[in-house]
């Protein structure tokens, strides 16, 4: 169990945990949660393990059923497009919000994760890519002060982390696109432009990647086509 878990209530603790394997994959859509064992492995009673598995399924990631217990939600496309379509809305608000509390160093910091993004464009692995394009994102909406934007921001990340392993296995010519649209989110902010400008910015972003998996995977759709 991780230091930083040891001041956090136990049902807190069991969130963390199961939200992070749910994350990583270990638990894959799905997967069947025994609270049990999972008490077990935490070394705590079942009752915290419970409470976590309610707040995970308020949150989709875990579906409860009678007879049957909890279980890893299964992928529904729906749900991604939900989920990126709301955190185009608050990560936007979030850097906004971050955007005057940045200093020189953050800068400094998500430039060289952009390059670092951008050296990967020529052997490309999209699970790398993923992790870095979440770090370089981080550190712009990381100062905002108002805590639940940040709770938001972070809670649609680790859903989508669940429901795509990465968007950029599926569209993988947008990574060269996503790296400059960075490299213009962070002009706007060195250049001190208006809040609402750099929101618009990390807003549009976000958007175009979920157009872009759109229009790989639903071409019809998006193009206002009956689907065959």
């Amino acid at each position: 169990m991780r230091a930083a878990e040891v001041t956090l209530s136990k049902s807190q603790q069991a969130y963390h945990w199961i939200k992070d394997r749910i994350a990583r994959q270990e638990f894959t859509p799905g997967y069947r949660l025994v609270l049990g064992s999972i008490a077990s492995d935490l070394d705590m009673s079942v009752v915290p393990v419970r409470e976590a598995i309610r707040q995970l399924e308020a949150e989709g990631l875990v579906t409860f059923e009678r007879n049957v217990g909890a279980r890893v939600s299964m992928v529904d496309d729906s749900q991604y497009r939900h989920s990126m379509q709301a955190l185009s809305i608050l990560e936007g608000a979030a850097t906004a919000l971050s955007a005057r509390a940045l200093t020189s160093d953050d800068l400094h910091r998500a430039r060289a994760i952009n390059e670092r993004m951008i050296e990967t464009l020529e052997h490309f692995d999209p699970r790398v890519f993923t992790a870095l394009n979440q770090e370089f994102h981080a550190i712009l909406f990381e100062r905002c002060a108002n805590p639940r934007m940040l709770e938001l921001v972070q809670a649609e990340w680790a859903r989508l982390g669940h429901l795509r392993d990465s968007t950029f296995s599926f569209v993988p010519g947008r990574a060269a696109e996503s790296v400059r649209e960075h490299e213009n989110i962070l002009r706007l902010i060195e250049s001190a432009a208006p809040l609402g400008e750099i929101e618009k910015a990390s807003r549009r972003h976000r958007a175009a990647t979920l157009d872009a998996y759109l229009i790989h995977e639903h071409p019809d759709e998006v193009l206002g086509l009956p689907a065959v």
